[in-house]
């Protein structure tokens, strides 16, 4: 079950590959994140010294008045992967053009997990086409149910 998604990255970025990362968060994050708060829209992933890190992504606080001072709902969340998968995602940041982008916060039993992917960032003219390759889809299966 998704908690947050960002429901623009199929439209404006072309995914390559899609990876499952753990995020390191503190206990009232989880409670902001359960209770579907926050937003990952403009965030991205930098790997850094064999680490992935979360960057730009916007959690608020759960209760404003039980959260620490110093709290910074804009900071930078470490995530969990693999080395192999790490060292992949490090080759894939060096190319020109491509970059990591967060996709989907959610459940995986008790834990919370990110779904990631590398993105191509689109054209103007490239979001036109996806959008009328859908509409002509979605037209097609509309005409195949009613027959």
């Amino acid at each position: 079950m998704n908690l947050i998604e960002h429901k623009k990255a199929h439209l404006n970025f072309e995914l390559i590959k899609e990876f499952e990362a753990g995020i390191e968060l503190l206990g009232h994050e989880v409670k902001t994140l359960r209770s579907r708060h926050g937003k990952i829209e403009g965030a991205h992933v930098i790997v850094r010294g064999g680490e992935a890190f979360l960057v730009g992504a916007s959690l608020p606080p759960y209760q404003q008045t039980n959260t620490p001072g110093d709290y910074d709902p804009d900071r930078t969340r470490r995530l969990l992967l693999t080395k192999q998968e790490l060292a992949e995602l490090a080759e894939y940041e060096q190319q020109k053009g491509l970059t990591i982008i967060p996709i989907s916060v959610y459940n995986k039993g008790a834990k919370l997990k990110v779904r990631i992917a590398v993105a191509r960032g689109r054209k103007k003219f490239d979001k036109r086409a996806v959008l009328k390759e859908r509409d002509v889809k979605r037209e097609i299966d509309r005409t195949l149910k009613n027959q």
